[in-house]
């Protein structure tokens, strides 16, 4: 593999590799403090419920969340381990979109970026958005787009095509009864 024409000095990757050693340091710390909680939670939390099932559910929420923070941690510290890697190989501070320094502000702050903010840009842009296209449009810009009484969240678009104001959007509060229901499906009728 060819080295590229652009690098950080020996002595800038040595400062970054010091940061990023204190870094991996500190978040694996963060990380042996996040399974602890979760081990106590895990041990204990459950059972002092005592069959409440809106404080069970609550462990419950709580313990997914901490693990989510751990698998991120996890992730974290992954990412900056591949940073001391790329450090030895001399390829630290690369972009690897636009072949660029990274400015070393950017790396000082996110010191495991592998893209400069105009690298990013660029794979942004063509990234396919959910429910867009490849240029990021992700919702239709258009009048005519959206059909009248297709609802958005709580909301109907209203039929009559005028200009746009605050009249456009009216709120669905339409009740069961109202869409012709009398009971719910299993519910006895009352006399």
């Amino acid at each position: 593999m060819d080295e590229p024409k652009v690098r950080y000095s020996d002595t800038d990757l040595q400062g970054f590799k010091t940061l990023i050693e204190e870094k991996i340091s500190k978040a694996q710390e963060e990380l042996e403090f996040t399974r602890n909680q979760i081990a106590e939670l895990s041990d204990t939390g459950f059972n002092q419920q005592n069959g409440d099932m809106y404080d069970d559910s609550g462990a419950h929420a709580d313990l997914e969340f901490m693990t989510r923070m751990a698998a991120r941690q996890v992730k974290f510290i992954e990412d900056l381990q591949k940073a001391l890697l790329r450090i030895q190989n001399k390829t630290y501070g690369v972009c690897t979109v636009t072949g660029t320094l990274i400015p070393k502000e950017r790396l000082r702050v996110v010191p495991h970026a592998t893209k400069s903010v105009d690298g990013k840009n660029i794979a942004n842009k063509n990234k396919i958005t959910p429910g867009g296209d490849a240029e990021g449009e992700s919702f239709p810009t258009e009048e005519s787009s959206r059909p009248a009484g297709k609802p958005v969240a709580d909301q109907v678009r209203m039929a009559a095509p005028r200009a746009k104001s605050s009249d456009d959007w009216e709120l669905d509060n339409e009740t069961l009864e109202d869409a012709g229901y009398r009971n719910l499906p299993g519910e006895e009728e009352d006399n």
